[in-house]
């Protein structure tokens, strides 16, 4: 999966664990989507946004190390009809790196609804929302047999009459949010690297960082999941993935396509890898057509098949999932939201 529990601390609360994020263009603006709280994790109510938590989406300009820009949103406690109400925030500079600064208020909303953005336009949606990612897990675990565990399965066989796309059907809670090409820092021509993170509120009065996403697949491939480094690694900033990730992920990589003979050179092959991987954020270049293939990471629409696209960069070798993109056609929408609410 992409990033659907990947880690012990994530499945404490799925409403923290962040699933997937995308980052895509209209005509006169970008889009940000962080989606959260698969119901796959079977809680008892999967269908809500932590209220003592938070969820940011955080975006570097020019190749920065750090955050420049970052969209903060909280929520209130769901009210009798089951809605929650939330603010999100912008905070810029400085404070876009610190969990004790104080943002500017964008806009207030409800679940469900759509909110307004003050000034030249913009605007907000969140709530449940059927989940736009595709792919049958038991190909996610050859994958891993092959990366972690060092096992030589064949992955190139994959047919579609033996798929099944093990999230048809599952829902999100997802924050849709869109800023026009107007904004003062994110216009067209611009280089971003986006990431999401999820935090929650600790008894000292800090704040945890529970969950993060960049690139899709990363960790699920690379790390198993019921590892605490899981959950270590999704505690850690962009900034740090290559002084703690960097040698473990050239180093999988290396030693699994020299087992399969797919490249001639896998040490070149894997550095090649670790470099276009990490640090782990999700590049686009605002104003174009946002693009996730084997040849460019350039955002990431919805309909992309993230895992086909991860496991043959990693594996230097097409490794087909079975499923394509008009198979979750009904997950997606070509207005906003562009993702498809779900209620009950």
């Amino acid at each position: 999966m992409s990033h659907h529990l990947d880690s012990p601390l994530a499945r404490r609360d799925s409403r923290l664990n962040i699933t997937d994020q995308y980052v895509f263009g209209t005509p006169d603006a970008t889009v940000f989507v962080l989606n959260a709280g698969t119901s796959l994790a079977g809680n008892d109510d999967p269908s809500r946004f932590h209220p003592e938590g938070r969820y940011e989406i955080k975006v570097h300009l020019d190749g920065a190390p750090y955050e420049a820009v970052t969209f903060r949103v909280t929520f209130a406690g769901a009210d009798g009809d089951g809605r929650q109400g939330f603010v999100v925030e912008r905070l810029d500079g400085d404070a876009a790196t610190d969990d004790a600064a104080t943002g500017r208020v964008l806009a207030h909303g409800r679940t469900g609804e759509t909110a307004p953005l003050p000034s030249g336009g913009g605007r907000i949606w969140a709530g449940r929302a059927a989940d736009p990612f595709y792919l049958d897990l038991s190909l996610l675990g050859d994958v891993d047999a092959v990366v972690q565990k060092g096992k030589d399965l064949v992955l190139t066989e994959r047919r579609a009459q033996d798929t099944v796309n093990t999230f048809a059907g599952s829902t999100v809670q997802s924050i849709v949010l869109e800023i026009p090409h107007t904004d003062e820092l994110l216009q067209p021509g611009r280089q971003v690297g986006v990431w999401s993170a999820a935090k929650l509120a600790t008894d000292a009065g800090g704040w945890q960082q529970v969950n993060r996403q960049g690139l899709p697949m990363i960790w699920p491939i690379f790390r198993d999941a019921a590892s605490d480094e899981a959950s270590a690694a999704n505690g850690r900033v962009p900034a740090d993935d290559a002084t703690a990730f960097r040698t473990v992920l050239a180093d999988l990589v290396a030693a699994a396509v020299a087992r399969l003979g797919t490249v001639p050179d896998p040490t070149a092959h894997a550095e090649a890898v670790a470099d276009r991987l990490l640090p782990d954020v999700l590049p686009y270049r605002i104003g174009t057509p946002a693009q996730f293939g084997f040849a460019l990471f350039n955002g990431r629409p919805p309909a992309a098949n993230a895992p086909e696209v991860m496991f043959s960069l990693v594996l230097g070798a097409a490794v087909p999932t079975g499923l394509v993109m008009a198979q979750a056609a009904e997950t997606r929408s070509g207005e906003f939201p562009y993702v498809v609410p779900r209620t009950g």
